[in-house]
């Protein structure tokens, strides 16, 4: 009877390779954990990471969480943004209770002052304000930094500070162009802080496979109907990252080359799965939060306001948050599928297939980075002389005639 073998009660019972025999699932902890001292939160310190939009630094402490770690934003009297750790260097309250002034922050329990930088200001309970001491105690905090409308934080050795990146995609902007930022979960669709690890979903952009059935055949068409074509992939690994380049035949004997990229530390290059020609016209920036949560901030070349928002897909219609908990079941999209894989998935019971090529030069590159770091060296993308901090990438939409034959 095949794979059964018949009892002596004349039942069949089933052969061995059954749920009961699964090992314990383990996640690869060197691409999951992003805390300080763990191998990828080492590697992911030592790069600048967006912890909000300009907006969210302001006059009142915003309590912000990134890496694994509990941090207090804000800005002070002269415009300038401060990170700081919620712990007041004195006696321990938390500066998210704090008074935000013309120089810097003061705490609520006896009003230490200090800058963005963590310098002690003021401490109005000793004589002449802690005139003779203040200099040797020091807030901890990390460098901020504004571009693109969105808040920069780097949070590695200061010693190993490099420049903030620049994004030619972001600042050649063609005519009637203008920067537009989204602190939303854009594509797929899902929560604004997502309750699962970040790598999971960021090595999906590595997938193109999956578009062709979770996003135009499963739940219908969520995006356009061409990239329901399953698509011929070349799969190579870039000196910042990993790339897809897809082709898929079109009528009229024309073709679609999409190019996506995945670069260091966090960044999904990926041009609009409406297919809008031409190069890529946005950047997202995965923030790890900690190991089961992160939050993207996206960056684009818009001509109106709102275009950001308009690339989510839509499921049976309807935007995600839109959905009821059935609809959700019924018509999946990335979130239900990556979330599906668990808080952490289990990398010890992944079967990995050609299709998932792109997925395994991306865990390769990454944690070859990892590795550089963990013996001294420097990862790559990261700059320390003026000129070199660009960064480019070829991702965009191109239509063009098919090959002869």
């Amino acid at each position: 009877m095949g794979n059964r073998e018949p009892t002596s009660g004349g039942l069949s019972m089933p052969s061995a390779g059954t749920a009961y025999d699964l090992k314990p699932g383990v996640p690869n902890a060197s691409l999951t954990e992003v805390t300080k001292g763990t191998p990828m939160g080492e590697f992911l310190r030592r790069y600048w990471h967006p912890v909000g939009v300009a907006a969210d630094a302001t006059a009142t402490p915003r309590q912000i969480r990134a890496l694994g770690e509990d941090l207090i934003l804000f800005r002070d009297g002269s415009g300038k943004v401060g990170i700081v750790h919620p712990r007041c260097a004195h006696r321990g309250t938390s500066l998210y209770y704090g008074k935000v002034e013309a120089r810097g922050i003061r705490c609520c329990y006896h009003g230490w002052l200090f800058d963005a930088e963590g310098n002690c200001l003021e401490q109005p309970c000793e004589p002449k304000m802690g005139e003779g001491t203040r200099g040797k105690v020091r807030q901890p905090w990390y460098p901020a930094a504004e571009r693109y409308g969105l808040i920069w934080v780097y949070m590695g050795p200061a010693e190993k500070q490099p420049l903030l990146p620049r994004f030619r995609l972001l600042e050649e902007l063609d005519q009637g162009e203008f920067l537009e930022v989204n602190d939303l979960s854009i594509g797929g669709g899902g929560p604004r802080v997502v309750d699962f690890n970040w790598f999971q979903h960021w090595e999906n952009v590595m997938d193109p496979f999956h578009v062709v059935v979770l996003h135009s055949t499963f739940s219908g068409t969520q995006f356009v109907a061409e990239m329901a074509t399953m698509p011929i992939c070349d799969f190579t690994t870039e000196a910042l990252g990993v790339r897809t380049t897809s082709f898929r035949a079109l009528d009229g004997g024309k073709r679609l080359r999409r190019i996506t990229e995945v670069q260091i530390p966090t960044l999904r290059v990926v041009p609009s799965p409406k297919l809008a020609p031409g190069r890529c016209q946005s950047i997202g920036f995965v923030l790890p939060i900690d190991d089961t949560h992160f939050q993207i901030y996206t960056v684009g070349r818009v001509t109106a306001e709102g275009e950001l928002a308009n690339v989510r897909s839509r499921q049976d219609g309807k935007l995600w948050e839109e959905l009821s908990d059935e609809e959700h079941r019924v018509f999946p999209g990335d979130y239900e599928a990556q979330k599906g894989q668990g808080d952490i998935t289990w990398h010890n019971h992944e079967h990995l297939a050609t299709s998932d090529q792109g997925i395994a030069l991306l865990r390769r590159f990454m944690l070859r980075q990892v590795k550089a770091v963990q013996d001294g060296k420097d990862p790559v993308g990261v700059a320390f002389a003026p000129g070199e901090e660009w960064i480019d990438s070829p991702a965009g939409n191109w239509f063009e005639e098919a090959p002869a034959g």
